[in-house]
């Protein structure tokens, strides 16, 4: 790839598709392409899966699920429980790794997306982002499709989309 970050075109050989939403450089999970305009603009609400760094209380998270001033806008409220270790596969890269700080899991489901939102949400109430996933987008969920693999939409879920 001659120090080139590769592209979409070069995993999914399916021409005229675009991503519904994105996904940063170090976040990882469910995207969802089409071509069709009606599915593009059915891409909330989006749930994570996010590990992050400290251990996370219902006091931590009040302010997620109230909305909180980031920058120089108010966040929606979002769904944001603490949840079990999710079974995923192991990350490529591995995240930091520090044996003295505790780690806890969240599933964050909003409404909006702005760029870098979750991470940006989470380190404002004190729990940087380590890792991200998005396991759902709208009715469609991650579940166990493998890394790196794709798969058609079937007619009943267009038909739903629609």
């Amino acid at each position: 790839m001659n120090g080139q970050r590769s592209t979409l075109a070069d995993y999914i050989p399916v021409p005229d598709v675009y991503p519904v939403g994105r996904l940063d450089f170090d976040s990882e999970g469910l995207l969802l392409l089409s071509s069709d305009s009606a599915i593009q603009r059915l891409s909330h609400p989006r749930t994570y899966w996010v590990q992050v760094e400290g251990a996370a209380s219902e006091a931590d998270l009040e302010p997620l699920r109230r909305g909180l001033q980031i920058r120089d806008y108010q966040t929606r409220p979002a769904q944001a429980v603490v949840i079990a270790e999710p079974a995923l596969p192991p990350r490529d890269p591995p995240i930091r790794y520090r044996r003295n700080i505790p780690v806890s899991w969240l599933e964050i489901t909003l409404t909006e997306g702005r760029n870098r939102q979750v991470r940006r949400m989470t380190a404002a109430v004190g729990l940087p982002t380590l890792r991200l996933v998005r396991v759902a987008i709208g009715p469609w969920r991650l579940d166990d499709l493998p890394v790196g693999a794709w798969r058609d939409l079937t007619p009943a879920e267009l038909n739903r989309a629609r």
